[in-house]
């Protein structure tokens, strides 16, 4: 009775974790800024509710005779009737701008939306986009089904498959929808992984006997997503190119090995959770064969001249992609015969898939919305900044070396918000250099690690699962353990 009674409270302490994160984020954000507003230590809050990326914070406003009289000499000297002064060329310039009662003074600039922009933009930015992928891909997921490929390569990985998810049958169609959401995240497909991913969760859904309670085979296949193993970071790659780094491509082998590492901690840490026998032969064959791959690869593209290896990631993913619909549809023109059996045609059936992946959008956007206008608050009231420059203090009085504390924002904010660590990533380049160490260790944690409260929001509120169990603990500390080697590979490299 004792047992069964502790397994209850353990449960429901689980189903709330997310929920009460959101809480507390939401909760504490809401007091930070209003508690800096009535202390005046803010002038205005406007920031929070309206303020969109980029633009300049305003921090005051002053009468004109109340100005200096160099400030305001300049302003009435001016036909803009607006001003720049550099009181550290390291930051934001301070604006004063001349209206017709008062000066406005602006200096910084807004890390992020406000609250109102980022509920507007997870619909434009992100939800239709995902909408219009989510179908075009669901469509081709939907030929796959129906020709009955995704049955043959069910078939032909069920024995890799059947020893890390031990409760999936074989020739279950959910496993060609993990093999092809894992290859598109490891080929740097992000508008594929997405679709593939939600279409497993869908599938794994089906064998899941507790429909609110995430099953073993779901928290194995999130938390293996949560390293973001990727071959190719043609995204990463393309930042740093823009920032006219020497070598653009020379943070791959780091991103990869840091996320393989990751990819590794997962796989232990659940399969000792789930009580998985991890030393299978097929296992173990089947990852030094990824690592083979890796290697063969890896020893091609370092053979390459600087344009050969510029042309080369920026292309690889984009073909492979291209390759991946060709053979779908050529494959579905092969066996047209099973789609009259069943009644259809080969571009109805894409409709049908099509019309599926869109309900999944519009069932994901509730989910999308509240994780990221809580995360817009967060950064925004400053609460953020004052943890990341705690950790940060933290750290460099116990002997971290400055250019490792320094991309600190970029792992810590990388859990709560792609766009967010992204911004900080690029920030660092801008501000010690893209060759520098700080700018190429904030390029790897940005690769080697997945946005992990977004993801865990968006694949369980795709099937409705509330409670996510030991999910999301799990991802946090792989996403720790990625942060950890990133470290460790960087000084190894650089």
């Amino acid at each position: 009775m004792c047992d069964l009674s502790c397994n209850k409270i353990n449960n429901e302490i689980r189903f709330m974790v997310l929920s009460r994160f959101w809480l507390v984020i939401f909760i504490s954000s809401l007091c930070f800024v209003l508690i800096g507003i009535f202390n005046n230590q803010s002038y205005t809050i406007d920031h929070v509710l309206n303020g969109k990326k980029d633009d300049p914070f305003l921090i005051g406003e002053s009468y004109v005779k109340n100005l200096s009289p160099v400030i305001r000499d300049s302003l009435k000297s001016t036909e803009s009737g607006t001003i720049v002064i550099n009181f550290n060329t390291k930051d934001a310039d301070t604006t004063y701008v001349m209206g017709p009662m008062s000066v406005r003074i602006f200096s910084g600039i807004q890390k992020t939306d406000g609250l109102l922009p980022t509920a507007k933009n997870s619909l434009v930015d992100i939800i239709l986009p995902l909408l219009a992928y989510l179908a075009f891909f669901a469509g081709l997921m939907q030929l796959l089904i129906d020709s009955g490929a995704s049955e043959g390569m069910a078939r032909r990985l069920s024995p890799f498959f059947v020893k890390v998810f031990p409760s999936v049958p074989k020739d279950h169609p959910s496993i060609s929808y993990m093999t092809l959401n894992f290859a598109a995240n490891f080929l740097g497909l992000d508008s594929a992984a997405t679709p593939f991913g939600l279409k497993a969760m869908e599938s794994l859904q089906e064998l899941n006997p507790q429909k609110e309670r995430a099953s073993d085979a779901q928290i194995m296949f999130l938390c293996l997503h949560a390293a973001g193993l990727t071959l190719i970071p043609t995204s990463i790659i393309g930042y740093r190119a823009a920032e006219h780094a020497a070598n653009p491509a020379d943070v791959m082998l780091p991103c990869i090995i840091t996320s393989f590492i990751g990819t590794i901690a997962a796989l232990i840490i659940v399969g000792l959770r789930q009580r998985i026998n991890l030393l299978s032969g097929i296992l173990l064959v089947v990852i030094f064969t990824i690592v083979g791959a890796m290697t063969g690869l890896l020893w091609y593209i370092n053979s390459l001249d600087f344009i050969g290896k510029n042309l080369f990631t920026g292309n690889f993913s984009g073909i492979l992609l291209l390759g991946i619909i060709l053979l779908t549809l050529g494959y579905a023109f092969y066996k047209e015969k099973k789609f009259v059996e069943k009644q259809t045609n080969i571009f109805d059936s894409f409709v049908l898939g099509a019309r599926n992946g869109m309900n999944t959008a519009v069932t994901v956007f509730p989910y999308i919305l509240g994780m990221l206008v809580a995360i817009s608050l967060f950064r925004n009231s400053g609460l953020f900044e004052i943890l990341s420059h705690g950790l940060t203090w933290c750290f460099s009085n116990i002997g971290v070396p400055k250019p490792i504390t320094e991309s600190f924002p970029v792992a810590l904010l990388r859990p709560f918000s792609s766009g967010g660590s992204r911004g900080f990533m690029i920030d660092a380049m801008r501000v010690y250099g893209p060759d520098s160490f700080t700018a190429r260790l904030s390029c790897i944690f940005q690769c080697s690690a997945e946005t992990t409260f977004y993801v865990v929001a968006v694949y369980f509120g795709s099937i409705k699962v509330q409670n996510t169990r030991y999910t999301l603990s799990t991802m946090l500390l792989v996403d720790f353990i990625c942060v950890i080697a990133a470290i460790f590979v960087a000084l190894w490299f650089f």
